[in-house]
């Protein structure tokens, strides 16, 4: 049976299809600055948008900037993600071969390697204020939070980079 497709359904999915060609190459870069690796933010991106796709209509009804919208639920959607699947995984018998991972060209980079170990809502806070450019304001709205919360998990994440990063910047 095929589903006919008002004209209002038709404009929502052209807008959203325009919204996801726009959006995606920002999307991909935050995702990948809060998960550490291109393939988990490729997949955070998909997960985030096909949740945002099917809901596009009601996303356009709220008073609310359709790309902070996506970049909450990506913020949201990693800590949940990180929350779930945070625990170790116990083996009975380790493996014979170490599997070969993909390469990282970032993994190696102290700044990197110190931004993906702050705890996901400060990740979050500081991709948005200096990868992003955003305001505190902006920065509260993506991720449903006070401006206070955004300064104080910024102020931490930013001392904890400083005290991580201290020797390293002095060196180069």
């Amino acid at each position: 049976m095929t589903a006919v497709l008002t004209a209002d359904q038709v404009r929502a999915r052209a807008d959203f299809g325009e919204f996801v060609r726009a959006s995606l190459p920002g999307l991909l870069r935050y995702a990948h600055a809060l998960t550490g690796n291109p393939h988990d933010a490729a997949d955070l991106v998909q997960s985030v948008l096909e949740k945002i796709g099917s809901r596009w209509g009601a996303v356009l009804r709220k008073d609310v900037e359709p790309i902070a919208y996506a970049r909450r639920a990506l913020a949201n959607a990693h800590v949940s993600r990180w929350r779930r699947h945070r625990r170790e995984h116990l083996v009975a018998e380790l493996p014979d071969v170490v599997a070969a991972s993909g390469v990282d060209r970032l993994e190696h980079e102290p700044l990197w390697r110190a931004l993906r170990e702050l705890p996901p809502r400060q990740r979050a806070v500081v991709v948005l204020r200096f990868y992003e450019g955003l305001s505190e304001r902006e920065i509260a709205e993506a991720l449903g939070v006070s401006t206070g919360t955004v300064k104080s998990q910024n102020s931490k994440a930013m001392a904890t980079l400083r005290q991580r990063l201290g020797p390293t910047w002095r060196e180069g």
